[in-house]
Order: structure tokens, then sequence, then C-alpha cells
């Protein structure tokens, strides 16, 4: 009897199976609108990227982080000037964002569909739980998957813990994601396969060269390519 090469799938959920990056470029638009006399949009959206970055380790990944960033942002670039007016603005932009429609990116919910029973599907995520469980809630994609997984960072050894956990280790998985920093090269790392479903916005933070040399890299158009191209990996010789 031949023993199956591919067991476990993980599947990112932000802009992998539901649109996401759209919301925080939209509202840091917002941002920079409500400070133009500070400065063009590119000089106060890059000051936000900054300040993400800075803030990272002590928020964490999420909206109520880029929040907090947003406010850190407004104080930086107007010397400690800035309004009330504006501070309630920019948090009511960020409660915008926390109860924003989930609108799915094409094909997710029948590719999830076609993979589930055949293979144990786990959902790996980033960012704020109470956020992250609302949008899966939200999807109605949640009862398709054999366990959820919100994590604080996605490292290889993240991957690898998940996999074994959920699944026969890392060497039998795959991880399907928009981020190459995130999704696809840790998970490599760790040993599984490494699926990459580009998005027309990334976040600057998640950039990163694609492993083209890897033997487990694998790029696909979008995710109706998904299925096809698994029957091919579980069945090689």
């Amino acid at each position: 009897m031949s023993v199956p090469r591919l067991t476990t799938i993980g599947f990112d959920a932000d802009d992998t199976l539901w649109q996401n990056e759209q919301f925080f470029r939209g509202t840091e638009r917002r941002l920079t609108g409500l400070l133009m006399q500070y400065g063009d949009h590119e000089q106060i959206a890059g000051k936000l990227l900054a300040a993400e970055k800075r803030n990272l380790a002590l928020y964490g990944f999420g909206i109520k982080g880029f929040t907090l960033s947003m406010i850190e942002t407004a104080v930086e670039v107007t010397n400690g000037e800035v309004s009330g007016t504006v501070i309630g603005e920019i948090l009511a932009a960020g409660r915008e964002m926390l109860s924003h429609p989930i609108e799915p990116l094409p094909h997710a919910r029948e590719t999830v569909e076609k993979l589930a029973g055949a293979y144990r599907l786990i959902l790996i995520t980033k960012g704020d739980l109470f956020d992250q469980e609302r949008k899966l809630a939200q999807s109605g994609l949640g009862e398709l998957f054999d366990a959820v997984e919100i994590v604080s960072d996605k490292s290889a050894a993240t991957y690898a813990r998940i996999f074994s956990r959920h699944g026969d280790g890392p060497h039998k998985s795959m991880m399907v994601g928009n981020s190459l920093k995130s999704d696809v090269v840790p998970a490599i790392e760790a040993g599984g396969w490494g699926i990459h479903v580009p998005h027309e916005l990334t976040w600057a933070v998640e950039h990163a060269e694609a492993p083209v040399t890897a033997p487990r890299f694998r790029r696909i158009a979008d995710l109706s390519e998904l299925p096809a191209l698994i029957e091919r990996i579980a069945t090689a010789g």
C-alpha cells in the first residue's frame, strides 16, 4: 500500500480566503486626508509604516495595533498638537475596520469545499483573536476546517508545531497563502510545501523574495488551480 505524500493542508485567511489589505489601505488614505496639512500621502503613509514596524513587537498584527500606530503617527506629524477631533476620527476608523463585511476571494469556497474530507484542513492565521474569529464566523467556512490556529506570528517553528499537532508533521503538509514571508518561506523551512497565491495588495512588511529554487515551492494564479496542483503532488511517485 502506498504511503500518502500529502495529508494536511494549511490555509492563510486574510487576502487568501477573503479581502483584508484593501481595508487597511483605505483607512490609511483616510488618515492622510485628516493630516493633509502636515504632509502629502506618501510622507504620512511612510511615517505610519515606520510606526507599524516599531510597534509589531508590542501590539502584534491586526487592526487594534494599526489604530494605535495611526494615533502615534498623528501625534508625531503634528508635533503633539493633534486635536481630539482627529483622534476621535482615527478611533472611529479603527472601529469601522473591526466591523467591515467579509468579502470572500474568487474560488475560495469551492476550493475549500472540494478539499474538505480528502485532507485535514487547518486555518492558520495571525492577528487579533476576536477579529479573526469574527471574520471566520462571517465567512461561513469555519465548519470546513478540522482545526483553526490564530497565532501571534508565523515561523518555521510555528508550522512544525501546528502540522505535528493536527497532521502527520510538516513533511506531509502544505501551506497556502498570499504572503511569501509569512505563509510560504517558513512553511518550506519547516519541511513542508509552500504554495503562493499572489494578491494584488500586499503589506510592505510581508514582502520577501520567492524561494524559486526550493523543490517544494509552487505559485498559482488563484485558488481554482489548487486542487489540480495538490492532486499532482499527492500522486507523484
